[in-house]
């Protein structure tokens, strides 16, 4: 019961994690007016997030060899209530970069240390476990944009001053049911960073051939995805309300893709999620009405969104005790590192005059034929799991 009650807690620590991150992107207007600054210093800030998720990946992997896991995820709510309050009164524009910079990451610390043990908490659920918790994160994302319209009607720092509030108060009640919940042993084996991560070096690679270049498009995909859509001839507002949907159907994926993930072969599953992507993709790049887009639509959120939680299943359900936080902090510093690069990718190859179809379409095919030949490697049983 103790065990649940923490899980509970971790889960509404996540939402304003995630939260933090994404509650940048529709401030954006807000800051070029308040501030007086241009497009491309507005959306530094919103990089400097994501900067911050990744920046300190690895240094947690090897903390998590030195303190127990739940500390470092305490010390993550705290971190992230008090940048949400250095950027909540931030007068000036470097100071709301550090605390954007800084709410990034507790995010990243977060992930590396909470997910490690939510699947040595749960260690025969670890699929229904981490969708769950996926979805918790996910729907911070949903809410973000009418939420700040919300608060746009006191004042737009309110909307940071919830999340500093939130995550103080969420961070006590995860700190009170840790004190009183009887922690997993299985992270005491873990011991040597280094090592550990390269002796686990197969897997790493595995995991990010399969689900590395779907990620990558994936951040080019959803962060041109209201463009794309206008290009199709939809209005401004059913091109953002098609972003809202692609988001939303990611809710019950991440619940369903991590309950799968724990009944279906870890390897074969991904690869289906990851064919089942690229055809979707393709499908989008087929279609012009407005009803097969948001059909397709939906099905590209809950088939994408599908693959996170399968991906964290297949490294902590497979990695052993003596190398799970430092082998999935290296892969998860790496896999962030990867998504991060998509959305230049796609707007450089817009830049030089290829169409979103042309673009989508093609990142479609490649990804089939990566699958391809995946599925031959895994046929033939060289691929760990």
């Amino acid at each position: 019961m103790t065990r649940t009650r923490l899980f509970a807690s971790l889960c509404g620590l996540v939402f304003f994690l995630n939260l933090a991150r994404v509650i940048f992107a529709p401030l954006l207007d807000v800051f070029i007016g308040e501030f007086a600054i241009g497009e491309a210093t507005a959306g530094l800030i919103v990089t400097l997030a994501w900067v911050g998720s990744s920046s300190l990946r690895l240094p947690t992997g090897w903390l998590l060899t030195k303190v127990p896991r739940h500390y470092i995820v305490i010390g993550s709510g705290l971190i992230l209530a008090a940048s949400s309050a250095i950027a909540a009164t931030a007068t000036t524009v470097p100071r709301l970069m550090i605390g954007a910079f800084l709410m990034g990451i507790a995010s990243g610390v977060y992930f590396v240390s909470a997910n490690p043990l939510l699947s040595e908490l749960f260690p025969s659920r670890v699929g229904r476990v981490m969708g769950i918790h996926g979805a918790a994160s996910q729907i911070a994302a949903v809410i973000a944009a009418p939420f700040v319209a919300l608060t746009l009607l006191v004042d737009w720092r309110l909307s940071l001053w919830a999340i500093a509030v939130g995550a103080a108060v969420v961070t006590v009640a995860t700190w009170i049911v840790a004190s009183n919940t009887e922690m997993p042993t299985a992270g005491r084996a873990d011991r040597d960073f280094i090592a550990g991560a390269l002796s686990e070096w197969r897997l790493i690679v595995t995991a990010l051939a399969i689900v590395g270049a779907p990620v990558f498009v994936w951040q080019g995909l959803f962060n041109f995805y209201e463009l794309y859509m206008q290009s199709k001839g939809l209005s401004d507002r059913a091109a953002g309300m098609s972003l809202t949907i692609v988001f939303a159907a990611g809710v019950p994926a991440f619940y369903f893709g991590g309950d799968l993930a724990d009944r279906f072969p870890k390897v074969p599953y991904l690869l289906g999620i990851v064919g089942a992507f690229a055809a979707s993709l393709l499908a989008l790049t087929a279609v012009d009405s407005l009803l097969a887009l948001i059909v397709i639509t939906v099905i590209v959120g809950f088939v994408v969104h599908a693959l996170f939680p399968a991906t964290d299943t297949y490294l902590l359900d497979t990695l052993p005790d003596s190398t799970r936080g430092s082998a999935y902090a290296v892969f998860s510093s790496a896999w962030m590192l990867t998504q991060a690069l998509g959305s230049s990718a796609v707007g450089l190859f817009l830049e030089r005059g290829y169409t979103y179809d042309t673009v989508f379409s093609s990142a479609a095919l490649l990804l089939g034929a990566s699958v391809a030949v995946l599925v031959v490697l895994e046929r033939r049983d060289q691929l760990p799991s």
